[in-house]
């Protein structure tokens, strides 16, 4: 089945010493040139992608540094799309203003922000950055991409608050779909449905995804007659793994209509 990723990364990071350990460089798919990516396309038979910085050192200026280059792969390639790498915090707002100076660039269709590197939904001195954000992204008619996983800032009970702030007006992907066992019961469970009901504007994809949750989804999507047109494909690379993500959602969603929405349709009504 012809199929979209709804996010994957460009540009290679640097050895950094995680978690108190040696220095090392995990994500070892990592492609550092456009010319890599569009092989990388190819091979998959990946008919359109949105690409966005790649991140994970704590050192701003990295994902930063990449803007300019996903941004050229958008308009160097037709089936790219690019998002831009913000943050809230007041320590990168320069850098933010510079990066949304791109955001009227022909090609760009999101805005990515993540708190894996710092700072809070709730913190007083995040909230300027935020509005400032997601003004942009409803300005340009851009969708918000934000990481989750369980526990501190990236935790669904933390960005959920943006989803209640910000998603009447602006399109918001919650990246990885909580991103574990307590994001999914929480989001499967009734928020996310919750949410559509209610007329928020939120999308999500299966990255990152525990084994029963795509299963226990595509039963409640069917069960409550909401949120087959909500979920995307994506691979993550070069965190997460094409074949495996690909092979994970298909074989939950299977060759139907709720598979056709989330390989293609989805990404087509969001970038296209």
């Amino acid at each position: 089945m012809s199929h979209c990723d709804g996010h994957r990364h460009l540009g290679v990071m640097p050895e950094y010493p995680f978690y108190g350990g040696p220095p090392i460089r995990a994500d070892v798919t990592a492609r550092a040139t456009i010319q890599e990516l569009i092989a990388d396309l190819d091979a998959e038979k990946t008919e359109r992608a949105l690409v966005i910085p790649n991140y994970g050192v704590p050192q701003p200026d990295l994902a930063f540094g990449f803007n300019e280059l996903v941004v050229e792969a958008a308009q160097t390639d037709e089936r790219i799309r690019a998002g831009l790498w913000v943050s809230a915090k007041p320590a990168d707002a320069e850098r933010t203003d510079q990066a949304l100076k791109l955001a009227g660039e022909q090609g760009v269709k999101a805005l990515k922000l993540s708190f894996l590197l710092g700072g809070k939904v709730g913190d007083e001195d995040v909230k300027p950055g935020l509005d400032k954000i997601f003004a942009a992204a409803r300005d340009h008619d851009l969708v918000v991409h934000v990481h989750t996983s369980p526990g501190g800032a990236s935790d669904i009970d933390e960005i959920g608050e943006l989803v209640e702030l910000y998603a009447d007006q602006v399109k918001l992907h919650l990246v990885h779909f909580g991103g574990g066992m307590s994001g999914h019961m929480k989001l499967i469970g009734g928020r996310f449905f919750d949410w559509i009901d209610q007329g928020k504007q939120v999308y999500t994809d299966l990255s990152w995804a525990i084994g029963f949750a795509p299963r226990w989804l595509a039963q409640e999507i069917s069960r409550r007659g909401l949120g087959h047109d909500r979920v995307l494909f994506a691979s993550d690379q070069p965190w997460g793994d094409f074949t495996g993500e690909y092979a994970r959602l298909t074989s939950a969603f299977l060759d139907g209509e709720l598979a056709g929405r989330a390989l293609r349709t989805t990404f087509e009504h969001l970038y296209d």
